[in-house]
């Protein structure tokens, strides 16, 4: 794939770099993630300018330390870190991801990928 096509704040920086694969889809997993658990997406502009946010997205820092986050449990943050790989071939996959302690101490069914 090699077209850049996203939302600003859920973009993998690989697809902003034009050369991506299936695990764009898992970093915007664990964009939406982050946000649901911190109320903020992780790479925010207070500007909410598209390009300044995909500069940050460009960067890959996100914060899982400070403010709400000292709620949070170090399994959700483990998993926001594996989805936030910043390297593709690094980051967490789907079956993986769906194995991961989080989602098994935190589901009430089975789930067999």
């Amino acid at each position: 794939m090699e077209e850049k096509l996203g939302t600003a704040y859920y973009i993998a920086p690989e697809v902003i770099k034009k050369s991506y694969n299936e695990k764009c889809d898992l970093w915007s997993c664990g964009v939406i993630m982050y946000i649901l658990l911190s109320g903020e997406p992780p790479f925010n502009d207070s500007r909410a300018d598209n390009d300044a946010i995909m500069k940050k997205v460009e960067i890959g820092k996100y914060d899982i330390e400070q403010g709400v986050w000292k709620s949070i449990s170090p399994e959700a943050k483990d998993l926001i870190k594996d989805l936030l790989t910043y390297d593709p071939s690094d980051r967490i996959s789907a079956e993986a991801a769906l194995k991961h302690k989080w989602i098994s101490d935190n589901s009430s069914c089975d789930i067999d990928p």
